[in-house]
């Protein structure tokens, strides 16, 4: 008989999580699918997107954009989704090479460009990514979510004392995200995290 709960469930929910994400980039029959995958901090994004990222279902490799890359200092959740819609995601969607910068959060100012190939297939992860403008160019979309608790432990432990002091703020910022974008109603699939 097996166990009543498993010790890995968070791990568990993510591979069938993938699972699912790579079922649906296949069924796009498309060469260059987009998956945005948003969620509360700590939720399991990152993680998820990377496990996605390394089971991609296509012949051709997929680029990986976390908009913790892209956010402009701690109070950039809302600039850094428009960032990646408006030069990732939009000129993708197009055909187009899309150009974003990477934030040095030592520096608090944009650092290298980067290039997005469009014959490529996509995944953009992190909170605020899944909009209303951002969903109509999304093949796949994935809203993550966990209690808050458990959130905030895996978010501390992965980022330590540096995120504890803005965790406040950057809740305030998720919350007002999702009452203005309701992004778990645009996503095709959800996953519920531990």
């Amino acid at each position: 008989m097996p166990p009543a709960s498993s010790p890995d469930l968070f791990g568990e929910r993510l591979s069938a999580a993938t699972a699912r994400i790579c079922d649906a980039v296949t069924a796009v029959s498309a060469s260059n699918p987009v998956v945005i995958i948003d969620g509360r901090s700590g939720a399991g994004k990152s993680s998820l997107a990377a496990r996605v990222a390394r089971a991609w279902p296509l012949h051709t490799p997929v680029q990986l954009l976390a908009l913790d890359s892209v956010y402009p200092g701690w109070g950039g959740l809302e600039r850094g989704a428009e960032i990646a819609r408006e030069q990732v995601l939009r000129p993708h969607g197009r055909g187009l090479i899309g150009i974003w910068r990477r934030w040095d959060w030592e520096r608090q100012e944009e650092a290298e460009a980067h290039a997005v190939d469009p014959a490529l297939g996509l995944i953009v992860e992190g909170c605020g990514a899944l909009t209303p403008a951002s969903a109509a160019l999304a093949d796949v979309a994935v809203w993550v979510d966990g209690p808050r608790d458990s959130r905030r432990r895996r978010a501390l432990e992965r980022d330590g004392d540096g995120f504890c002091r803005h965790w406040d703020m950057w809740a305030a910022q998720e919350e007002a995200h999702m009452t203005r974008n309701e992004p778990h109603k645009l996503a095709s699939i959800t996953v519920a995290t531990p």
